[in-house]
């Protein structure tokens, strides 16, 4: 039986990734890569449960009861969290949504999908985890200076930390995304919204000092970090960072015990914020340097930081008086006296 126009599934699977996302949304690579690894997974647990081949995939196996227990079953096997279950049943939406807009005969599918509840999760939105000043600096401190990688790992943490870029900014950015003389950073964001931030002197000389052995070529559209596989540069993996900043995170809690137990690059960039915040950075700023168009994004660590709270309540309750002084007791330190008022003597 020959499949009707509407049910041909895999067409319109293929404009999304090839078209919808990448040219009419403008999504990075990293957002098509999430899309994609989730429908990878989608459509070898339907093809597994319905004992199809993927060419005979039609609409209505993406029913409600099979993404739902396609959530489930990953939620089993691989540990995901409700946000990370959520975001996955948002891609599948998406999709959805993208081919309703093309068939509007497809939108009862969209629209069963919409009745999956999301997951619910503890909320800690007020609750982050950042490094203090001097965790960080212990950290920094890690990487041996004398070795080509110690030179690399140190810059990449130097930069990321005086940036407060994201993971995906920092393996996006190429060589001449620094300007040494402006001492600027040009980091390309989430939602493909580009932005210029400031970096110290210090992270210049950093940045001299990396360029001089990782790029004497001069190629100024080389990426900024790389790794090397069968004699040829291969763009750095976040799992790369993530085990070298692992590493350091785990010498540097034998000398500071402020490290936290695990150190992520997104902690960098919290830690950075935090610091930004804490000397006294506006919000309204401080969303803009992150790259966040909404500043009310950046309020978590207003809402996060117990120790200018716990500041502003010392000075407080210290120009109001409204707690009593624990005076002593005249008979404090007299045992005999003491002893007399207890009827011990």
């Amino acid at each position: 039986m020959k499949k009707k126009q509407s049910d041909r599934f895999i067409p319109y699977l293929r404009g999304f990734f090839t078209i919808y996302l990448p040219k009419q949304r403008n999504c990075s690579s990293h957002t098509i890569t999430a899309y994609r690894q989730t429908w990878n997974m989608l459509l070898g647990f339907v093809c597994a449960s319905s004992g199809k081949r993927l060419e005979d995939i039609v609409f209505a196996d993406f029913n409600r009861t099979a993404v739902i227990g396609f959530l489930d079953e990953m939620e089993k096997t691989r540990g995901w969290t409700p946000p990370t279950r959520n975001h996955r049943l948002s891609c599948v939406r998406a999709f959805f949504r993208f081919a309703a807009s093309l068939e509007p005969l497809l939108v009862i599918y969209l629209e069963e999908l919409k009745g999956i509840p999301l997951k619910k999760s503890v909320d800690k939105s007020h609750v982050m985890e950042f490094m203090s000043q001097e965790a960080m600096a212990t950290v920094l401190r890690q990487p041996d200076m004398s070795t080509k990688m110690g030179i690399r790992d140190t810059f990449f943490m130097v930069l990321m930390y005086d940036t407060a870029a994201r993971d995906c900014e920092m393996l996006s950015m190429r060589f001449c995304d620094i300007d040494p003389e402006k001492r600027t950073a040009y980091l390309f964001g989430k939602g493909s919204k580009p932005r210029l931030v400031p970096v110290s002197e210090d992270t210049i000389r950093h940045f001299h000092q990396y360029g001089r052995i990782f790029h004497s070529s001069g190629d100024s559209v080389a990426l900024m970090f790389y790794t090397i596989r069968h004699n040829e540069r291969m763009p750095m993996s976040d799992d790369n960072v993530a085990r070298f900043m692992q590493k350091y995170g785990k010498d540097a809690k034998k000398q500071c015990p402020d490290v936290p137990e695990k150190i992520t690059p997104h902690m960098f960039r919290r830690s950075r914020a935090m610091h930004l915040y804490r000397s006294g950075m506006p919000l309204e700023l401080l969303a803009e340097l992150l790259g966040h168009t909404n500043p009310e994004t950046v309020w978590v660590y207003a809402y996060a930081d117990t120790e200018m709270k716990r500041k502003a309540i010392k000075k407080a309750e210290a120009n109001a008086g409204v707690r009593p002084s624990a005076e002593l007791g005249i008979w404090d330190g007299d045992e005999d006296m003491i002893r007399r008022l207890c009827g011990l003597t």
